[in-house]
């Protein structure tokens, strides 16, 4: 796995939000053609990035694009602001909103129906599932002809690079955390951790500063939908196990293994021993979050830049008692482990050549510009106007080391307002990505296991884990195409 030590980036237009979901049917809308809604006429399918049959600027094209949700209000006027400016570039693009956010559940109805958008969301773990089934566009030819190809994260763009050929464009990503309420550690005498700290310090944290009777938890690990899979799979990663192993072409479920039993019993220490989990303790992404910022538990495990912006600013908590910490090493010298993610924009592969072509124009529009930066700087002063916090993501789509990076680095250190990470963080995270087919399948899985161990006394985890292993293999990796 690569270790990397990244600077304080930005979310700049777009925010991130991790949440699981099971599979989809496979579409059947082969040779469907144009955006759902589109009445654009002719638009000169043949043209490429290069422009060859034609200027693209001088044909009607309509783009049916990723729209932020109702709730996200800051995201909506940013990306009114970037509709504004790009239909000033391009006045021959006609934009149609659409909100829909990414659900595996529903995806492949959206393109068997050809209502998809002209581009869409999605994680990086849906990278081998959008391609297999044909619902992504093959825009290697557009990526190589992009001038700023080469300034992109490579630790984010890869994990949308399949076969040597490029199918989605990274918006920012992380590497799974630990966040801790410093204060409920002070109220209740519990000294802060080292940075480089393990499993047992987390179990002290959790065990001291658990006091059930007013419901607060020492920690709260999600415990439904396949987030709860999700969050213990960081715990097998720093046990040193694996989700799968590929050999031959053949996928094999590896969970099972003494790592895996490790980091499962490790689970139901803080949960029967410590007493630390919530009494009700079926949190699902939003429920652990949203007792954090409320000041219920003491830790929680996500993606640092939610958790923060939840707390600081629907909380009212103050930055001092906000931490976000690597996840911890099984033990002392071990790997802090947490899972790689991240956010793409993929293309619909039922859209003609010049809606393509928009597209990616559209979705690199702000990508390493000075307007992108003002906005970056405008959306920083209108946080501090409401008395809010600017949290920037941990990992952003630019690579760390890009003259852009230092040029948004800048920006920050003007602010008092911007959040600021602990440098310590980010020389002990290791990102580790997630497996390439089937874990949405594996998450849902392992919740059902997570879920075992919080409700039943005594289990024996490798019987658990047996068992899941032989579900997983036999309903998901044996079905797998042949890598």
């Amino acid at each position: 796995m690569r270790k990397f030590s990244v600077l304080l980036m930005c979310l700049v237009l777009f925010g991130s939000l991790l949440s699981a979901c099971g599979g989809a049917p496979k579409n059947s809308g082969e040779g469907a053609k144009g955006t759902a809604g589109n009445t654009s006429g002719d638009s000169g399918g043949n043209a490429g990035a290069g422009g060859e049959a034609g200027d693209i600027t001088q044909r009607k094209v309509t783009l049916k694009i990723h729209y932020p949700l109702p709730d996200e209000t800051t995201l909506r006027k940013q990306e009114d602001d970037k509709i504004a400016r790009f239909q000033a570039k391009y006045p021959n693009v006609t934009i149609v909103k659409d909100d829909w956010d990414y659900d595996v559940n529903e995806i492949g109805a959206k393109m068997a129906s050809n209502e998809a958008p002209t581009f869409y969301n999605t994680w990086a773990t849906e990278a081998q599932l959008l391609v297999e089934r044909g619902w992504v566009a093959d825009i290697t030819d557009l990526w190589n002809n992009w001038e700023y190809k080469d300034e992109m994260n490579p630790v984010l763009q890869n994990q949308f690079m399949v076969d040597g050929k490029v199918y989605g464009i990274t918006q920012n990503g992380y590497v799974t955390s630990t966040v801790i309420n410093k204060k409920l550690l002070d109220d209740k005498g519990v000294p802060m951790p080292a940075f480089d700290w393990t499993w047992d310090d987390m179990y002290n944290v959790a065990k001291g500063t658990a006091d059930p009777k007013k419901g607060i938890s020492g920690i709260a690990p999600m415990g439904k939908g396949n987030e709860a899979g999700w969050n213990w799979t960081n715990f097998l990663f720093e046990a040193g196990g694996d989700i799968q192993t590929s050999e031959g072409g053949k996928l094999t479920a590896v969970f099972n293994s003494e790592a895996g039993v490790k980091a499962l019993d490790f689970y139901k220490k803080l949960r029967w021993e410590a007493n630390a989990i919530p009494q009700d303790w079926a949190l699902g992404w939003g429920d652990a979050i949203s007792s954090f910022k409320q000041g219920r538990t003491a830790m929680v495990i996500a993606g640092a830049f939610d958790v923060i912006q939840a707390a600081l600013n629907e909380g009212g908590m103050k930055p001092e008692d906000v931490i976000a910490y690597p996840m911890p090493a099984a033990e002392k010298g071990g790997k802090h482990y947490g899972i790689l993610g991240g956010n793409y924009l993929v293309i619909n592969p039922n859209a003609t050549k010049d809606e393509q072509e928009m597209a990616f124009r559209y979705i690199t529009f702000d990508y390493f510009t000075d307007d992108a930066l003002k906005s970056v700087e405008d959306t920083i002063k209108a946080r501090k106007d409401e008395g809010k916090y600017y949290i920037p993501t941990p990992l952003e789509y630019f690579s760390e080391d890009s003259e852009y990076a230092a040029k948004v680095k800048a920006i920050y250190d003007k602010y008092d307002n911007v959040y600021k990470y602990d440098p310590q963080l980010f020389s002990l995270l290791e990102g580790k990505p997630e497996a390439q087919f089937g874990t949405q399948d594996y998450y849902a899985t392992m919740s059902n296991v997570v879920q075992e161990s919080f409700s039943k006394k005594g289990t024996d985890s490798k019987k658990q884990l047996d068992t899941a292993a032989k579900y997983v293999q036999e309903n998901f990796f044996d079905k797998a195409p042949q890598q």
